[in-house]
C-alpha cells in the first residue's frame, strides 16, 4: 500500500471518482504567489510580483476565490457552506 495506484485499486476507487470526493463540501485553501495569479485567475487585474495570497479551491481543484489572507478564503468557504480544509 506504499503506491497511491495500489491504493486506489484495493478500495476500488477510480481516479475520475476522486477527483470529485467532497465535491460540493470540501474546499481548500492554498497560499500562492502573486506570479501564479494570472494561471489560475485570468479575469483578475494585473496584481505586482512578489506578493503572498490565499486561493480558496474547489474540491476538484476550480478556483473560487483569491484573497490576501488565509481567514479570509476561510471565511468565503463558510458562507457558502463548504468545508474549508488548508493544503501546502
Amino acid at each position: 500500500m506504499t503506491e497511491a495506484g495500489t491504493v486506489l485499486e484495493n478500495v476500488g476507487v477510480t481516479p475520475e471518482a476522486l477527483a470529485h470526493l467532497g465535491e460540493g463540501h470540501i474546499a481548500y485553501v492554498k497560499q500562492i504567489r502573486s506570479e501564479d495569479v494570472p494561471g489560475l485567475f485570468p479575469q483578475a487585474p494585473e496584481i505586482a510580483p512578489g506578493l503572498k495570497l490565499f486561493a480558496l479551491h474547489s474540491a476538484d481543484g476550480t478556483p473560487i476565490m483569491l484573497t490576501d489572507s488565509r481567514e479570509a478564503a476561510i471565511a468565503n468557504a463558510w458562507s457558502q457552506e463548504l468545508q474549508a480544509v488548508s493544503v501546502h
